[in-house]
């Protein structure tokens, strides 16, 4: 008898944009190459596992979808002598599926118990169309390596002084040495001048730059890059950028160069840095020069690169070596509740990944690894492709949906955040959950003094992370600082890189803990001047630490290498622990604390503030920044400055004297909709207008701040005006913490490289077998931790039990 729903009108192919699963299960990591193969459903197009599992036919039972098509695949055993692709463009040119894999499918029908239906006709149609569509994670990856080039008003304003012809010889050689590769010609007046020198061994002497800084020429094209179809390589100094020039022809022919003639004879800046990409490799040898010995088994599960994801990879490792995370999220006997969209659901993506790291079922060897005879390497694991978290978490995100470099320490802040508005939905869904978050919160205690009569005010904020200033202080003087940020794919001059004074991590919090003094008035003595100063109220059980290397070069944030010292060992803390008010301090009056910065309606992040202070920032600067831009992203607030550096009134201190919520959108009605939106999430409405207030009328701020400020009083405004009178304030009290303050190392997290938008992010854990490395899909015994721990990003502490 044959299927009946094979001949269903709700069978289509899917459509461009539709999201396509079938490459791994939406709820684990098995995958088309797994025994059994993906189940992908017909009618919606989510992939299930067909193994022990049986992800695909459970989704077919609870969703009435009862036809799938199965793909399995197997890796063909390739030559060694193929030839690579040659490179044109910022993207990986990849064999296709077929020259890699045979694939076999079959048509399933769960219902009718069917497990090879014939192809034909609309459901032969519907195949194809599954099987020719741009996957989910192939439309996530083909982001990766692109690159989008754009003119400037310099490319499109240029003005050339008076033409002349340049003859064939005279673009052969740079004018100021006697390069005859890495050429730059100037389109303002005609000038070449070779290059930095760059990666791969091309030399230069940066005499094009030397002649953009002499004559302020913006511009500049490299001669070896320009093929005949008009594509080249273009360079604003101005900009400090690539660029495309739209009328590039004639601006070459204003020269006499007629691109139509010239053939491509060096690799392009873009070619470079596809070389640099491919070509990074993190040290995976020991200080003997030994190949590190992978690791395979539960908790040692490595993660693919999906093009420049290392900063995600090396912050998921960390979390879910935790236990919190580990017994929040790893749950495998108990059953997932279905939902209609699980590569859509945190709570679901996160499930699956603490299932791929932790249950050891993927951490293999990659058996398609064919070892030479010339070479005593030892295969790694293929790793897990994070594809669907990551499309998740940066979902929305300005650059978090990209898959540009990120820095990862904002991308674990990011993340935290969104574990922890998570938690609210999934209590109603699951069983004994707890916000693994709150192993990271702590409360951090200021005290604000006038240094005349020395009255106090103190205050708790609940922190959690730290950002920590690095001293820099260089042991070899940098004579050319101005010099020192290279163009992309190039280097920078040659000379004796800086170094630095090491420090240690109590250097460090000694800095952070330190007081300082700020201009505030006091209406009780009427002097101008306090001191503030920072303790721990409260010790969290995971303390994460951001050590900040960054200094301003041009404008732009540099990090140096500057070790930092940190103690295998048991690391007291106890010295950081707030005292409290002590018997002979006399309280600020709260009317002196309100011109004291105590109760003005904002308080700064006392994180991205600490980061923009360190960046050379005034703080006056740095607190507009961050009221301006929702007092949570550092980036967006160095942004807002950068855009008003030349206000007139950018040093005068804010006026927030509108009282409680007091802020760019205070004096004005709040929109009644957007009360309604955050009504919709489960907010009240005074909660929904102060926070609304507090960011400008931004929703997407506005829940940020409802959730950093879960015991805000609220705005009664327009609901109860005679109660806004009479609602006291409340602050919130920490809990008493009088255990240990004994914390010990547990992980870290490295970058390679002199910008967070560029280099390579790994993480070193502390397991039982010993410090491991996850260097991507790689898993490792050791390396060269202790040396690595001198210039980690992120640390992670756990506090040691009493």
């Amino acid at each position: 008898m044959a299927c009946p729903h094979v001949s269903s009108s709700a069978l289509s192919p899917p459509r461009p944009t539709q999201s396509v699963y079938r490459e791994d299960c939406t709820l684990c990591f098995d995958s088309i190459d797994t025994p059994g193969g993906l189940d992908v459903c017909l009618h919606c197009f989510n992939g299930g596992c067909a193994s022990e599992r049986q992800h695909g036919k459970h989704h077919a039972q609870s969703a009435k979808h009862p036809l799938a098509v199965n793909i399995q695949r197997t890796r063909k055993r390739k030559h060694r002598e193929e030839p690579p692709q040659k490179m044109f463009k910022l993207a990986i040119n990849a064999e296709t599926e077929e020259d890699r894999y045979d694939t076999v499918t079959k048509v399933k029908c769960f219902e009718c118990g069917k497990d090879d239906l014939p192809k034909e006709g609309q459901l032969g149609e519907v195949v194809d169309g599954v099987m020719k569509a741009n996957t989910f994670a192939r439309q996530e990856e083909a982001k990766a390596w692109e690159q989008e080039m754009i003119p400037c008003e310099h490319t499109l304003c240029l003005e050339q002084e008076q033409s002349r012809h340049i003859e064939e010889q005279g673009l052969g050689g740079c004018s100021m040495c006697d390069l005859k590769e890495n050429l730059w010609l100037c389109l303002t007046c005609g000038n070449l001048g070779c290059g930095r020198a760059q990666y791969g061994g091309v030399g230069g002497n940066s005499h094009g730059l030397a002649h953009t800084d002499t004559t302020g020429h913006p511009v500049a094209v490299k001669l070896g890059s320009l093929t005949a179809d008009g594509s080249a390589d273009i360079y604003c100094y101005s900009c400090n950028e690539e660029r495309v020039d739209p009328e590039l022809v004639a601006h070459l022919a204003h020269w006499g160069i007629d691109i139509a003639g010239r053939q491509k004879t060096e690799k392009s800046l873009t070619e470079l840095q596809i070389e640099q990409n491919l070509r990074w490799e993190f040290s995976m040898t020991n200080e003997d020069g030994k190949e590190l010995k992978p690791m395979f088994g539960e908790g040692l599960t490595g993660l693919k690169n999906l093009g420049n994801s290392c900063y995600l990879a090396s912050v998921v490792q960390s979390l879910f070596a935790m236990p919190e995370f580990q017994n929040r999220y790893y749950r495998p006997n108990e059953k997932i509740p279905y939902t209609e969209r699980p590569a859509e659901d945190l709570e679901i993506q996160l499930r699956k990944m603490a299932d791929g790291l932790l249950s050891g079922r993927y951490s293999k060897a990659d058996t398609d690894v064919i070892a030479s005879e010339e070479t005593t390497e030892q295969p790694h694991q293929k790793g897990l492709a994070p594809a669907m978290l990551k499309h998740l978490v940066g979902k929305g995100h300005e650059e978090f949906s990209t898959m540009r470099q990120q820095d990862a320490f904002e991308f674990l802040l990011h993340l935290l955040k969104l574990v922890s508005r998570s938690q609210a939905p999934a209590h109603a869904q699951y069983k004994d959950v707890a916000d693994p978050v709150e192993a990271f919160r702590f409360v951090m205690e200021q005290k604000l003094q006038c240094l005349s009569c020395k009255k106090v005010r103190y205050r708790e904020d609940e922190m959690e992370n730290m950002s920590v200033a690095v001293p820099i202080k260089r042991l070899t003087k940098d004579v050319n600082m101005e010099n020192t940020t290279p163009a992309p794919g190039e280097k920078g001059k040659d000379k004796e890189p800086d170094e630095f004074e090491p420090v240690t991590l109590k250097q460090c919090l000694d800095d952070f803990t330190a007081a300082e003094q700020v201009e505030l008035n006091c209406s009780a003595c009427g002097n101008k001047g306090f001191s503030k100063q920072s303790w721990f109220k409260t010790f969290p059980t995971i303390l994460a630490v951001n050590a900040r290397r960054f200094e301003i070069v041009n404008w732009v944030p540099t990090k140096q290498d500057v070790p930092v010292i940190v103690d295998d060992g048991v690391l007291d803390f106890e010295t950081y622990r707030s005292k409290g008010q002590q018997p002979d301090e006399e309280l600020l009056p709260e009317d002196a604390a309100d011109s004291a910065g105590g109760s003005t309606g904002f308080t700064p992040n006392e994180g991205a503030l600490s980061m923009l202070e360190g960046m050379g920032f005034p703080r006056i600067r740095c607190e507009k920044a961050l009221h301006a831009t929702g007092n949570q992203d550092p980036e967006a607030a160095m942004q807002w400055l950068f855009e008003h550096m030349e206000d007139p009134d950018i040093d005068e201190p804010m006026d927030l004297s509108g009282g409680a919520g007091a802020g760019a959108a205070t004096a004005g009605a709040v929109d009644p909709e957007q009360i309604e939106a955050l009504g919709n999430m489960g907010f009240s409405a005074p909660q929904a207008r102060q926070a609304l207030k507090e960011t400008g009328g931004n929703v997407e701020r506005a829940v940020d701040w409802l959730f950093n400020h879960p015991d805000a009083v609220g705005d009664f405004g327009d609901d109860n005006a005679a109660s806004a009178q009479t609602v006291p304030a409340v602050e919130k009290k920490a809990a008493e913490d009088n255990k240990p303050a004994h914390f010990k190392l547990q992980s870290i997290v490295c970058h390679k490289g002199s910008s967070i938008h560029a280099g390579h992010y790994v993480a070193f854990i502390r397991k039982e077998q010993g410090w491991t490395l996850f260097n991507d899909e790689k898993v490792a015994l050791g390396g060269d931790v202790e040396e690595m721990k001198k210039f980690a990003y992120i640390y992670f502490f756990r506090r040691e039990a009493a």
